[in-house]
């Protein structure tokens, strides 16, 4: 992706994002081909000032194209027998605090956003409408709608009504690791009122979408290392989520009509939160995905860390 021009009067944080995946096989894998989703997203708010993939063994095909979300994706083949995979992505990202001075009233209503996602024949197509639908991981659920409406009133500012719905879903369940997988449904999420920040993630975009509203699901890293006296965030060296609801006319510059909230920790994302991609879910950001063809039994093992290298100050050059 080419680079966007900084706003110089922004502040900005540098950070550096290591992110590597092993896998072992059982026995030797004699043909891969590999997704990866690994590269951070450039736009006003976000440069990527450096990043590398290193993958062994030494991929017989490379190659990357950016997919119909706008992220970038690095597509690779092995040919050859290994019983070893890993993969090795490095960033330096500048951060800008695209929420500064945000003001929650501004914007759109709860009604005024239904209104404008709702389908007139030969009306002009609004792209944030392709965030409104059930997708695999964030179904349709009937006790969502009630659970949601107790914030999304229709004259309420959508954006302070969002931030509401998120603390909420963060003072309502409890933040346990290993409670889920990936194949837990969100419907489980919500009775047992436990999960993991995609859990969290998956949870408010059903609540979003099915009173009528659009949200797509954010991937990326969070830096967890807090200001003295201040606890850290939840998310520490580990792939992290959370969501951005379509505010129209929220007016902030570096983030246009999206508002990224995360429900795992109650906030609006800053310069700490570094995002790699988003989509409708977790499946269509999936950090790395593939098909092998042998690799009996295997395991994986997936490290993260995430460091600040200057804190806020002049836009990147």
């Amino acid at each position: 992706m080419s680079p966007v021009e900084p706003d110089p009067s922004v502040q900005w944080a540098q950070l550096s994002v290591e992110h590597e995946t092993l896998y072992r096989y059982g026995t030797p894998v004699d043909q891969a081909h590999h997704l990866a989703c690994l590269r951070p997203l450039v736009d006003a708010g976000q440069q990527v000032q450096d990043f590398s993939l290193q993958v062994t063994p030494t991929p017989a095909q490379l190659r990357n194209r950016v997919d119909d979300h706008g992220n970038e994706r690095a597509y690779f083949a092995l040919h050859s027998a290994h019983r070893e995979l890993s993969v090795m992505a490095q960033s330096q990202v500048w951060v800008a605090n695209r929420y500064e001075g945000l003001d929650p009233t501004r914007g759109a209503t709860c009604e005024e956003v239904r209104d404008m996602l709702t389908y007139r024949a030969h009306a002009p197509f609004e792209p944030a409408s392709e965030y409104l639908y059930p997708s695999p991981y964030v179904p349709n659920l009937e006790p969502l709608r009630e659970y949601a409406a107790q914030s999304l009133l229709p004259d309420r500012p959508l954006a302070e009504a969002a931030i509401e719905l998120m603390q909420r879903i963060y003072d309502d369940f409890d933040y346990a690791p290993a409670s889920t997988d990936i194949s837990t449904p969100v419907l489980d999420v919500f009775i047992e009122r436990k999960g993991v920040c995609q859990d969290f993630a998956h949870l408010m975009l059903a609540c979003l979408r099915v009173s009528g509203l659009a949200g797509r699901y954010v991937s990326g890293y969070l830096l967890t290392q807090p200001p003295e006296g201040q606890p850290a965030l939840v998310g520490a060296d580990a792939s992290h989520a959370w969501v951005s609801v379509w505010v129209p006319g929220l007016g902030q510059d570096l983030a246009g009509d999206w508002l990224d909230l995360d429900p795992t920790n109650a906030c609006v994302p800053g310069h700490h939160h570094v995002r790699v991609a988003h989509g409708r879910d977790f499946g269509d950001v999936t950090p790395l995905r593939g098909v092998i063809r042998g690799g009996g039994e295997h395991t994986f093992l997936v490290r993260v860390t995430t460091r600040l290298i200057s804190g806020a100050g002049q836009a990147p050059v």
